[in-house]
Formats: structure tokens, C-alpha cells, sequence
């Protein structure tokens, strides 16, 4: 199908997700109760967690909410994997009202359908897995007709209808919340692993709820995976609106999201993409680490946006058809020109490394560094051997450094590449191996350029009539795109929008830079910014621009920070893997060992094989669905019991877990992908 032909089927079946593109609009959305905290409509976007504590132990359980609660929680989820723990929330809820906490209480429901019907009693809120509800998963294919399937449909309802009964009468709200790992067989038979199957698998339940007259629902979308958890929750708005559903609130979350730096930025990549567009009531971060750090986390995300609105800056509207096709002048003023519910990156052509089926490449931020030492680069992952005379360099090695007006004092290592201001570059006796960076200006009035690679910083606003024409010519450059927008994410894919009107296929570098920002925000704001393009197919490098500081340590400290954000921006949204990626679950009162330890461990032994997945999971609940594209799993069956994974299909079933990062480790040797450490 060719580019126009996309676009003409994308505006004749509709392809909006959110109020704008280019307005920051939260989604209007009814109000859900729940508790005394209600959800949706006009209401703030609430933090919530879940604790890890055994769910009978009653006091540990209420401590651990309380510290929830004191950093920020609105609500607080609890596992009921059955009747008893199920019927324990309420010794919780009772205690914690006795202390004076009367944070509503949300039961998470697996396999039990018993357990949920008793909770629904107890607490203000049940969150259902549509995957597994009614549902056994057995891995297996079937053959539905319509008839045979309507029939599963009908089973489900007889299975469904006594918790939507139960809510009805006592006030409950409910959380569909659909997980891209554990879909059942009868979606995946019929709409396979896709958004659209875990949309689809949502509405089965939704519809029945709806019949019923019950709409007290908050819907979630999750999954390990950023792209494919951004496009099912674009395609459940899409979804409502089409069938006439009731515009319900949005639970976000990127599921088993990992530890630290990873998780951080991995969940603002997700999680920050959708509140860009106005999308989410309530969000809850999925971290390896004790549940009361979570809140602080998605409470920076939200805050964001408490004040978008008043600080950006007008961008303009962009309509497909009036770009497209000059004898077509009706509106459509925010859809978008791309596909937002399947990924394709966009078509660029190749300028050196950059576009084509390069990989996006990573510039490092020296411009306010004399790089005068070898081991000022070591913190942009290349390192100087003194003893062989030679260089060597980490999976997080910089592409490029911009040095801006500071040239570097010593020839730079092969694997890593100078660009400066062009006044600069000029200068030099070397002009091959070193790459200039031209403002507008400077570029129109150039007499001289690079033979194959110049950089040209622009923004939304210099598209004119006249750049566009230059830039549809420009077979040696790549474009650096900035703003200064507070709506910045917006703004700079509005800025592709025109490339892609103007059928430009030039490489464009994401350019960010932030004042005054902790280091925790500068990840969660960076990873949204750049996160978010990289979802929709934009951008061919990153450069994170660092604030002014007073000192060379200072810089260089920074310096490290900053690439390996860069990096892990990447890595989140799946445009360049460059480290080995763990997709932990942030454990709940199911799990079996202790994951924060036993996920440094396997980090430990595991960290230096670049792109390889391992899911580690704390139970069968959050096994082999949630570890949906993980290469290799580590998962709790019992007491000190572990089972080891290759993708879907378990290969040992119950090794003790003294011996099990060990086994691990050679199920990876047989497949002949293991290699040692090199510990640079």
C-alpha cells in the first residue's frame, strides 16, 4: 500500500485516540467511586501502589499501607489469590480505620473468581485479569466458529455476572485490567498477541457490564513491552468511541517495568507517552523496590501536567487531507498522518550512520568540557588502555560527542566522532573527521560544508516554505530539532508531522535540554520526551543538552548520567538494545522469594549480555503470560522452588533456588549465546 494510500484509510476509519495532538486536553472520562477517593472527570490523577506483604499477615500489611499512604498512595491494591486472603482484607481495612487511614483498599483477583465475589463485599475496589478470570490457559490453538464462540462468550457472562452483581449492590467499583501476557487462548486464537486482542479481551467483559446497567469501571492496558502497551490504550479510546461505550477512566502502568534507573525510565517512556495526550486518571509505577518508592515516581509524572495547559506555548493544528491533498479542504485538525496504534519507524534516508536501518544514534554533551584527559570520555563509555596503547568501549559508548567551541586535545578513539559550531570546525586543518553544526543561518549563507555529514539545528517554527524546499535537497545533512515549548513532546512530533506532509526524509536527532531539574526528574521528563517520539517511529539519535554547571567534575559526573538515560531511552522503546533487559515484576504478597535480592543476583551474573530478556517473577500468576516476550524466565513455583523458562515453554520445573541462577545461566550456554564478561 503506498504512503497516501495509508493515509487516505487511516482518515476514512478514523484514527483518533485523544481530545489534540497538539493542545494538551485531558480526556473527559465519567466519575468512578471508589472509596471516598473518586476517579475520572475533573478529578486530579491519583497515585496508587500495591503492597508486597503476605496478604495474612494483617499487621504488615496495614504498616506497609500506611507507609504507602504517607508517600503518597490514593489507593492501595492488595493481592487475593483466594477466599481466605480475600476475606483477611477485611481485618486490614478494619485496622487501618482504627489508625485513622481510610485510603481505599482494591483487592487484585487471579484464577478466583470465589475470592473476588467476596471481596467486592470488603473493599472498595476488585481488579479482575479478563485473561484469567474465567479462564484456564493451556498455550493451545483453537479453531472458534461463530457459533463456538459466541458460546465461550455465553460462558463467560455465567462466570462474569455474579461479581457485577455483587458490585452493583454494595458500591464497588471494578478494574478490568487486561495484561498483554496472560490473554487467554480464545483471544489469542482469534486476534493473537496484538493490542487489538488485548482490547478486544477488555470489551468482552466491559459489554457485559454495560448490560447490566453497572459502570462504576476503570480500564487499564498493560504490558512489559512500551509500544505495544501505548498502542492498546490508544486503541481501547478508539475502541469506545466507536462502539458508543462510555468514556471510562484509565488505569496506566507498564507492567514488571524492573529496578531503578531501567524502571524509572522505562515507565516514563509508557506511562508518559499516554499522559502527553491527555490520557490516564490514575497511574501506578511498577517497580522491583518496596512499593512506598513507587509513589513518589508516578507522583512526578502527573505533576507535570498540573500546569501544562497555562505554560505552553500555541502549536499549530495539522490536517492530513489539507497536506496531502490540495483539492481536499475539509478538517480533520488533530489526526495524526501516522499509524498510532502498530509501530513503523519513519522511511528516512541515510546521512553517514544516521537513518536508513541505523540504529538511533547517541550524542554526548560536552560542549562545556575541555576534553583535555582520556578519562574524560570514560564516562561516556570509552575507555583508554594505557598499558596496550589502545581503546576500548562499553555497550553504552557514545556515538558522538558535541563539543561545541571545545575541541578535544587528543585524538579521539575511532568508535566515538567530533561535531562542533561550525564557526569552529571551520578553523580546523582537519575537516574530514571532524562534523560542523550550523543554526539556520549560518547554514543558508554557507560556502563550505562537510562532503558527508553536517548537522542543522531547527525548530517547529523555521519550517517555512523555503526550508522545506532546502530540505527536500539535502542529502548530507542531519537535522537537530529543538524547543523551548513547556508541550515540548508535541511540538517536536508536530515538527515530523511536517517532514512527513512534505514527503522530507531527512534524519532528525531529538535534541532536549533542561534547567534547573533533579537528576530523578531529568530521567522521568527525558525518557517522555524522547520516549514518545521513538514510540511513533520518530527520531534518529538523542542528544540531552546538560544545564550549565560551575565545575569539570561536576560536568563530567553529569556526563555519565545523561548517555546512560540516553540509552535507556532506547532501550524502552524498543528502537536500540544495548544492554541486557530484565522485566521483573514489583512483587505483591504471592511471590515466593525475595525479588529485589534475587534480581541484583541475576543482574550481576547476567548484565553484560546486551539484548538478551529475562523475565524474573515472583509466581505462576505473573509467569509466563507476563514474561510474554522475554527470551528467558525465572519464576517462583513454591517454597525455594524455581522454574526456568525458554520464551513460553518451560525447560526445568523445579529447581532449588541455591542452584537456580547457575541452571539459568546454562540453558543461556546452550543456546550459544553466552559469552564471558569483559568488565571494562
Amino acid at each position: 500500500m503506498s504512503s497516501n494510500s495509508q493515509v487516505i484509510n487511516l482518515i476514512e476509519n478514523g484514527n483518533r485516540y485523544a481530545n489534540s495532538l497538539t493542545e494538551y486536553s485531558r480526556r473527559k472520562t465519567i466519575t468512578v467511586n471508589i472509596g471516598d477517593v473518586p476517579m475520572g472527570s475533573d478529578f486530579p490523577i491519583r497515585v496508587q501502589s500495591m503492597t508486597t506483604i503476605d496478604t495474612m499477615d494483617t499487621i504488615g500489611s496495614v504498616e506497609q499501607t500506611i507507609r504507602m499512604v504517607e508517600s503518597g498512595c490514593e489507593y492501595v491494591r492488595i493481592t487475593a489469590p483466594s477466599v481466605k486472603e480475600a476475606q483477611n482484607l477485611d481485618n486490614i481495612r478494619k485496622e487501618l480505620r482504627v489508625r485513622g487511614y481510610s485510603v481505599p483498599l482494591v483487592a487484585d483477583i487471579h484464577f478466583t473468581p470465589n475470592a473476588a465475589e467476596l471481596a467486592a463485599r470488603l473493599v472498595e475496589k476488585v481488579r479482575i485479569n479478563p485473561g484469567n478470570y474465567a479462564d484456564k490457559k493451556r498455550f493451545e490453538t483453537i479453531d472458534y466458529t461463530e457459533s463456538s464462540y459466541q458460546a465461550e462468550l455465553d460462558r463467560i457472562r455465567d462466570k462474569f455476572l455474579p461479581l457485577v452483581n455483587i458490585c452493583k449492590e454494595y458500591g464497588t467499583a471494578m478494574r478490568i485490567g487486561t495484561n498483554h501476557g496472560s490473554l487467554s487462548d480464545r483471544i489469542l486464537s482469534r486476534y493473537g498477541d496484538t493490542p487489538l486482542g488485548m482490547v478486544e479481551s477488555a470489551l468482552e467483559f466491559l459489554r457485559i457490564c454495560e448490560d447490566e446497567n453497572y459502570y462504576n469501571i476503570v480500564l487499564s492496558m498493560k504490558a512489559s513491552n512500551t509500544q505495544v502497551m501505548v498502542e492498546a490504550y490508544r486503541l481501547l479510546c478508539k475502541k469506545l468511541n466507536e462502539e458508543g461505550l462510555k468514556p471510562y477512566p484509565l488505569h496506566l502502568g507498564v507492567t514488571e517495568a524492573g529496578e531503578g534507573e531501567d524502571g524509572r525510565i522505562k515507565s516514563a517512556v509508557g506511562i508518559g507517552t499516554l499522559l502527553e495526550d491527555g490520557l490516564g486518571d490514575t497511574v501506578r509505577v511498577s517497580l522491583t523496590e518496596d512499593p512506598e518508592f513507587e509513589a513518589p515516581v508516578a507522583k512526578a509524572l502527573i505533576d507535570r501536567y498540573s500546569d501544562r495547559k497555562e505554560k505552553s506555548k500555541l502549536i499549530s493544528n495539522f490536517d492530513v487531507r489539507d497536506s496531502m491533498f490540495e483539492n481536499d479542504k475539509s478538517k480533520i485538525e488533530n489526526d495524526s498522518p501516522i499509524n498510532p496504534f502498530q509501530y513503523f519507524r519513519r522511511t528516512t534516508h541515510e546521512v553517514a550512520n544516521f537513518g536508513g536501518h541505523n540504529v538511533p544514534r547517541v550524542i554526548a554533551d560536552y560542549s562545556q568540557i575541555e576534553v583535555s584527559e582520556h578519562d574524560d570520555l570514560k564516562n561516556i563509555g570509552h575507555y583508554y588502555l594505557p598499558l596496550p596503547d589502545k581503546w576500548t568501549m562499553n555497550d553504552l559508548g557514545a556515538d558522538y560527542i558535541y563539543t561545541a567551541q571545545n575541541l578535544a586535545k587528543f585524538m579521539l578513539p575511532m568508535g566515538l566522532k567530533e561535531i562542533l559550531d561550525v564557526s569552529v570546525w571551520q578553523e580546523q586543518p582537519d575537516k574530514v573527521n571532524k562534523f560542523p553544526l550550523f543554526s539556520l543561518e549560518e547554514f543558508i549563507k554557507a560556502s563550505n560544508k562537510h562532503e558527508s555529514l553536517n548537522f542543522l539545528q531547527l525548530s517547529l517554527s523555521d519550517l517555512d516554505e523555503n526550508v522545506l524546499s532546502l530540505l527536500k535537497s539535502e542529502k548530507k545533512t542531519v537535522l537537530c530539532v529543538q524547543t523551548d515549548n513547556a508541550h515540548a513532546m508535541p511540538e517536536l512530533r508536530r515538527f515530523f508531522f511536517e517532514l512527513i506532509k512534505n514527503q522530507i526524509t531527512i534524519p532528525v536527532v531529538i535534541l532536549r535540554q533542561y534547567e534547573n531539574l533533579p537528576e530523578s526528574d531529568f530521567q522521568l521528563f527525558s525518557a517522555t520526551d524522547c520516549g514518545g517520539l521513538l514510540i511513533d517511529g520518530f527520531g534518529d539519535g538523542i542528544l540531552l543538552k546538560m544545564p550549565e554547571l560551575s565545575t569539570k567534575s561536576e560536568l563530567l559526573t553529569r556526563s555519565k548520567s545523561y548517555n546512560s538515560t540516553a540509552f535507556g531511552v532506547l532501550q524502552a522503546a524498543r528502537t536500540r538494545m544495548s544492554k541486557t533487559e530484565y522485566i521483573s515484576c514489583p512483587s505483591c504478597g504471592r511471590t515466593l522469594f525475595d525479588l529485589q535480592e534475587t534480581t541484583a543476583l541475576i543482574r550481576k551474573r547476567t548484565e553484560h549480555l546486551k539484548g538478551v530478556k529475562i523475565g524474573i517473577m515472583g509466581c505462576i500468576v505473573n509467569g509466563p503470560g507476563e514474561m510474554a516476550d522475554a527470551d528467558y524466565g525465572y519464576v517462583g513455583v513454591g517454597k525455594d522452588k524455581i522454574a526456568l523458562y525458554r520464551g513460553q515453554n518451560v525447560v526445568k520445573k523445579s529447581v532449588h533456588s541455591d542452584n537456580a541462577v547457575d541452571e539459568l545461566i546454562e540453558i543461556i550456554k546452550e543456546d550459544g549465546i553466552w559469552f564471558e564478561p569483559n568488565n571494562v
